[in-house]
């Protein structure tokens, strides 16, 4: 099984997206899936031109140079997918939404109707496999991601995938202060591991650990005097 996954955070590895997608990859590669992690912010992505020639003067190809040449193989042969993104604005990053405007020259420009709806038939030699998400977001309630998750099941609809299911935190720009304090917070990391471990080889990630991921870890109210508290002492700072 090959993995495909992108860190779309502007932090990379250093955010809190970070913190529940390394355990989840974790989770696959232990159970022998070959997974490719990848940074869009270190690659060149550019955006869509909207001109069509990967439809229609070079099928397949799209006529700019840059890094989604390397890409698109990897994601043709990948039979997982997975996209890793902060909540920004109520949906993903921006180099997210690039890469995902790119991989139309996966698909052919046909119009076929799947379930009384229009969408694109696959290019010949592009898998049809799961897409995951994985997000975090800094405010507190759950309904925060609806808008990324309309957006990501659409995504998967006009790709020709399998939405396998969200691994969300929200009101995770508490979870690093939390674990320096000490707090029990491995339950979380573990859960993110065995959803990965569940993916790999069962196909399906279970409810209760997409739950355990998600818990509350502070009340709201507090969560938000916290947040307020750490926001004026920066703004404090700075007038020093």
């Amino acid at each position: 099984m090959k993995v495909l996954a992108f860190n779309c955070s502007p932090k990379m590895g250093k955010g809190n997206t970070a913190l529940i997608l390394n355990p989840f990859l974790e989770g696959m590669r232990e159970v022998g899936a070959e997974v490719e992690l990848l940074y869009p912010k270190k690659l060149k992505i550019n955006p869509c031109q909207g001109e069509f020639n990967c439809w229609l003067k070079t099928p397949g190809e799209c006529w700019q140079k840059d890094d989604m040449q390397m890409l698109h193989p990897k994601l043709r042969e990948a039979d997982i997918w997975v996209f890793a993104t902060p909540v920004y604005v109520d949906g993903g990053t921006g180099p997210m939404k690039n890469l995902m405007d790119r991989i139309i020259p996966l698909l052919q420009p046909f119009f076929e109707l799947r379930d009384g709806h229009c969408h694109h038939p696959l290019r010949e030699g592009t898998k049809s496999g799961k897409v995951v998400l994985v997000s975090n977001c800094g405010f507190w309630e759950m309904d925060n991601f609806d808008p990324l998750l309309v957006h990501m099941k659409a995504f998967c609809k006009n790709a020709s995938r399998e939405f396998a299911g969200a691994l969300l935190r929200p009101h995770g720009g508490i979870l690093k202060p939390m674990m320096e304090m000490g707090a029990p917070l491995n339950e979380i990391f573990e859960a993110a591991k065995e959803a990965g471990r569940q993916l790999a080889e069962e196909g399906k990630m279970s409810a209760e650990s997409l739950k355990t991921i998600s818990r509350e870890l502070l009340p709201l109210e507090m969560y938000v005097q916290l947040a307020n508290q750490g926001f004026q002492q920066a703004l404090d700072a700075l007038e020093k």
